[in-house]
């Protein structure tokens, strides 16, 4: 067997789509079916059942999938291995992750892992919690960090950080309360509202926390994805928004806009390195996820509020 073939087979079966693997692989999708066509032809059997855009395995293709990913996961472990035994491990690691992670945490844990392997270069790819949650089911990475559970027997989440949601308002004569202190919900129920798009971990905590305590009555006049559009606007004076706390720091020593806590209602929160239960990871993704665990261990106390 061919290990381009079985590269290929697995990255059909992960997206469960032959242009998805083609794009992955960085080969045509003609090319994707040929290695699949030659692979059943070798081993004689039906590996993959098509029916116009759905693809699933037949029993052959199950069984074959179980070693095809210890065939090839065995091949990239002997070269990693060889590589560290010459004293240069190297690679490419795609890290999914929600922004607040991504922008306070993941630097520092980036640096120490790099003072290690110096030679791993990395894509950091900035996506909301629910499209990092789906790319690890569906098999586009291995691991994200996220800033809320989506439940799902197939993951495991790992603590990394706390964090809280302030509101920030326009610095105005409107709200005239020292930063940081704590404003009843009656003060800002009738103003006009930005928040984040569905699918953030923000947004989750938020529609969870309100409707908690029935708050469901506010004017929401836009939903944004982007955190520095949300400050610019809110500077402005177009509305109200929900930030992490760790985000605008800078920005309320500045004056550029104030931020309160809400009276009665917990907005703090946590974020979590997530992984796949059961796949079977490259050797530098393990190595990443070993470091990344370790990392949160021990630095459990420093990565909180």
């Amino acid at each position: 067997m061919d290990l381009r073939q079985l590269e290929t087979f697995i990255k059909v079966v992960d997206l469960k789509s032959f242009s998805g693997a083609a794009e992955k692989l960085y080969i045509t999708q003609p090319t994707v079916t040929n290695h699949i066509q030659n692979l059943e032809k070798e081993l004689d059997t039906i590996l993959i059942n098509r029916s116009g855009k759905n693809i699933s395995l037949t029993e052959a293709g199950r069984l074959l999938y179980k070693y095809a990913i210890h065939i090839v996961n065995s091949c990239e472990m002997a070269k990693f291995d060889l590589a560290a035994y010459k004293g240069r491990i190297e690679g490419h690691l795609s890290i999914y992750s929600s922004s607040v992670p991504k922008k306070y945490v993941l630097p520092h844990i980036i640096n120490k892992f790099l003072e290690q392997y110096p030679d791993v270069s990395f894509t950091l790819d900035d996506n909301d919690s629910e499209n990092v949650i789906q790319n690890i089911l569906e098999g586009e990475t291995d691991f994200g960090i996220v800033g809320a559970k989506y439940p799902s027997k197939k993951l495991n989440y790992i603590e990394l950080m706390e964090d809280r949601l302030l509101l920030i308002t326009p610095n105005n004569s409107i709200y005239t309360e020292p930063n940081y202190s704590s404003l009843p919900m009656d003060k800002i129920v009738k103003g006009r509202f930005l928040f984040r798009e569905e699918g953030s971990g923000t947004r989750k905590l938020l529609d969870n926390r309100l409707k908690k305590h029935r708050v469901d009555n506010l004017n929401i006049i836009a939903y944004i994805k982007d955190t520095e559009t949300i400050k610019e606007l809110v500077s402005l004076g177009v509305g109200l928004s929900f930030l992490s706390e760790k985000a605008i720091v800078d920005d309320v020593k500045s004056g550029k806009y104030k931020a309160y806590y809400i009276d009665k209602i917990d907005l703090n929160r946590k974020f979590y390195f997530v992984y796949h239960n059961n796949r079977q990871l490259s050797p530098l993704n393990e190595t990443f996820k070993t470091f990344i665990l370790k990392y949160i261990k021990n630095n459990s106390k420093n990565v909180s509020l």
